[in-house]
Order: structure tokens, then C-alpha cells, then sequence
């Protein structure tokens, strides 16, 4: 049976790396639909870059 709650699955998907012609690191987390209403916004590694890049929340 699933789950009733507010946390939802999202997405996050590396902002620079289509402008440096690189494949863009994704990752996936949850995130409260109350708290949270807007897109997500974190730093994370982009292995491809090798560096921590801004990854935002994609629908």
C-alpha cells in the first residue's frame, strides 16, 4: 500500500555543465511539498566537471 505524506521524489540536474558542452550529473532526493513549495536548489559534485556545481530541481 502507498504511502500518504507530503515528501515527494525530485529530481536535481547540474546547471553548468550543458554550457561547457559536458553531460550534466543528475540526483535524486525527496523533499516536503508543504515546507518547500518552490524548486530545490543544492550544491553537489559533478564528477564530469570535477568540481561542486549549483543542481536545481527538474520536472
Amino acid at each position: 500500500m502507498a504511502k500518504k505524506g507530503n515528501r515527494v521524489n525530485v529530481i536535481l540536474e547540474c546547471t553548468e555543465a550543458r554550457s561547457e558542452g559536458k553531460p550534466p550529473s543528475r540526483y535524486t532526493t525527496t523533499k516536503n511539498k508543504k515546507t518547500t513549495p518552490g524548486r530545490l536548489e543544492k550544491k553537489k559534485y559533478n564528477p564530469f566537471l570535477r568540481r561542486h556545481t549549483l543542481h536545481k530541481e527538474i520536472r
